[in-house]
């Protein structure tokens, strides 16, 4: 009888591992830390019961009190690699003018303890929240927040430029769009095509000026943009499933992905706007800014793969997104029980190759992938949550990893969500991702069966399966 051979499937040398968190998730609120509200803080005071179990941003993972403990356990997890943000709201609590110097003491200890361990540090200066006073004048809708950013960027690149060398503009720029401009998933909560156009574009405008912003005051300084490059799949090879495919791709990735990366947009993107009256305010001078000041490489957010079909007839009667394309439950996919989210492996293959082939064979990294699990508890054995399913859930996207690079996609690093279980938007802990258990009542951390193993993948720069 044949024994199963087992593939040692071995990463380029230098390739990092890591994990990506983020200020707003994990660092919560401290009397008298001179943080203002943000966006989140806002929402949560007006509308707490849209918010799991009515836990709010405050009451998030206390990294503001606990760095120095968590980490000294990014090292005991084996990374080499860890990405957080800043929180504008701390830092610059008005939004623009005097800075915060609690913040800056904050961030200065917590990247120099980084870095101090050894551990390439990412820093990411927006991560969804906004402080709130400048949402009080319109958010992302007003042209002033452009600018008011790009400040907030040149502040962060002069204060923390001598530790962090490596900077991230956005993280995952069209879920605020959709979601809070097509949806009421975020604050403000509105439905408005036009907006989220308007809304999109400045943020990319924004994005643009920070990359230019961080190459005059540092040319060493590399600066990115975080997309989640979720690739669309048809349901069938229909022309108007495939139609859909394509067009929700334009929509969702290619939006942010041609701008930041080509420096220009899709020409069919801008007919579908301007034949639906949606074009946004906008110069030549900002188009030059977009074309002339693209990314030096690209982080990738993937989870799960986007399953489209045709719209139908009565979804074009008000304009959306559902215009335009449509989602379908694929009979028979592998899932996540626990979190009823898709399991594709081949999409982190697909992304790869599509940066290859049509952006330049850019360098990335992989920013996010993970497993959430709600009542992970169960899986606790001898103290420790025995979480086997994250494990293969990782080996098996990290196959179809190696395989893209293989085939000569230019991926650096691959960074799971997350480090530490954190506070999740509107989820709350509802859903758990980290390599390292956090009890809510008694602050403890605890290293889960993944975090080790995690430790024994950086340390042999690959795995056996």
């Amino acid at each position: 009888m044949a024994v199963p051979t087992e593939t040692f499937y071995q990463f380029p040398e230098g390739f990092l591992w890591g994990s990506s968190t983020s200020g707003p998730q994990t660092e919560g609120t401290v009397e008298g830390d001179g943080k203002s509200m943000s966006n989140w803080d806002y929402w949560y005071s007006i509308a707490p019961e849209k918010f799991h179990a009515q836990i709010g941003p405050k009451d998030t993972s206390t990294f503001y009190k606990n760095y120095r403990k968590d980490i000294s356990l990014l090292k005991e997890t084996g990374h080499t690699v860890f990405r957080t943000s800043i929180q504008w709201s701390r830092l610059i609590p008005k939004g623009t003018g005097e800075v915060n110097q609690q913040a800056v003491a904050f961030y200065r200890e917590v990247f120099s303890e980084i870095k101090k361990q050894g551990i390439q540090l990412i820093v990411n200066l927006y991560h969804f929240d906004l402080p709130y006073c400048l949402q009080e004048i319109g958010g992302w809708e007003n042209k002033e927040i452009v600018y008011a950013f790009e400040s907030y960027a040149r502040t962060c690149f002069d204060l923390f430029g001598d530790i962090v060398d490596t900077w991230i503009t956005f993280n995952e720029p069209i879920v605020p769009v959709e979601c809070g401009y097509l949806g009421e998933y975020h604050y403000p909560c509105k439905v408005d095509m036009k907006a989220a156009v308007q809304v999109a574009y400045h943020t990319q405008l924004a994005s643009s000026l920070a990359v230019k912003a961080c190459h005059e005051m540092n040319s060493n300084h590399k600066i990115c943009i975080v997309l989640n490059l979720t690739p669309a799949y048809p349901r069938s090879e229909s022309s108007e499933d495939k139609t859909a495919a394509r067009l929700a791709e334009l929509f969702q990735t290619k939006s942010f992905l041609d701008p930041s990366v080509l420096g220009t947009y899709p020409e069919e993107l801008i007919s579908i706007v301007k034949e639906h009256d949606l074009l946004p305010e906008w110069t030549q001078e900002e188009l030059d800014i977009i074309k002339e000041n693209t990314v030096d490489f690209l982080g990738v957010n993937y989870y799960q793969p986007l399953r489209v079909q045709a719209p139908s007839a009565d979804s074009k009667e008000k304009l959306t997104l559902d215009s335009f394309f449509a989602p379908y439950d694929m009979p028979g996919k592998k899932i996540n029980p626990h979190r009823g989210w898709e399991i594709y492996e081949k999409g982190i293959y697909d992304i790869g190759i599509n940066l290859k082939e049509h952006y330049g064979n850019i360098e990335w990294l992989v920013t996010e992938n993970g497993m959430g699990v709600e009542g992970e508890e169960k899986f606790r054995k001898d103290g420790v949550i025995e979480d086997d399913y994250r494990i293969e859930f990782i080996e098996d996207h990290l196959i179809e990893l190696h395989r893209a690079i293989q085939d000569g996609s230019n991926c650096k690093g691959y960074m799971l969500w997350t480090f530490i279980d954190c506070w999740s938007w509107l989820n709350a802990y509802k859903n758990r991702y980290g390599l390292v258990e956090l009890n809510l009542e008694s602050q403890e951390r605890i290293i889960k069966k993944s975090g080790y193993w995690f430790k024994e993948l950086s340390q042999n720069n690959g795995f056996r399966k």
